[in-house]
């Protein structure tokens, strides 16, 4: 194995404060998380992983339709967004607010979902950041970037400490969402931001890209 030390970008950023976001769910505070739990998680592996994937596009990507289930003491109904095992759980108004700014960027597979007391509940779908991108600035950002065979890529992209990433807009096109290759961070421009802002989505946090 190859482990580099971490770098960071030291040519200084030029400001963009104000025009791409991270994505990330918010804390529910006071210890509390979602109320829910995919009860057939483990039936939605995909073979040879061991954990559940999100949502790509395919229609037969799971073997069952995704089924959650209402769990009161563990906490309140979901909000517009949460997240469970790192997969995105978004409601019928996110997923239209989405796919009206960037219907490519995103993949959803709908859930069915059982209240406390056995009725059905309100529609909501995984989702699925689709769009991944080789956007960032390097030498324009400050952030750590860490080269290592540990990671799938050799390079892996940490915003631990606080960043500033500067994209290539060039390279972005008319994308809205997008992933990088060396992150798990989601980040969008300012159209989805704002339309995120607009509709009052509940469970978004949406933190200033350029002051991470």
């Amino acid at each position: 194995m190859t482990d580099q030390p971490a770098t960071s970008a030291t040519s200084p950023a030029v400001p963009h404060a104000g025009k791409f976001y991270v994505i990330e769910s918010s804390f529910h505070g006071g210890g509390k998380v979602p109320g829910i739990e995919i009860a057939n998680r483990d039936r939605l592996w995909a073979p040879g992983w061991a954990v559940m994937l999100p949502p790509d596009g395919d229609p037969n990507q799971y073997p069952e339709t995704p089924h959650l289930v209402q769990v009161p003491e563990k906490g309140g109904m979901p909000r517009d967004l949460e997240e469970l095992a790192g997969i995105w759980i978004v409601s019928e108004r996110a997923r239209q607010v989405f796919e009206s700014v960037d219907p490519e960027g995103f993949a959803f597979a709908a859930c069915d979902f059982t209240l406390a007391d056995g009725s059905s509940g309100p529609q909501y779908y995984l989702c699925g950041v689709v769009r991944t991108l080789d956007a960032l600035d390097e030498e324009a950002s400050r952030l750590r970037i860490i080269l290592s065979d540990d990671y799938p890529k050799g390079k892996h992209y940490s915003l631990v400490g606080g960043a500033n990433l500067v994209f290539k807009e060039h390279a972005l096109g008319s994308a809205h969402v997008f992933r990088t290759p060396f992150s798990s961070n989601v980040f969008c421009d300012r159209p989805l931001h704002d339309a995120i802002k607009e509709a009052g989505l509940s469970g978004i946090w949406l933190i200033d890209a350029a002051d991470y």
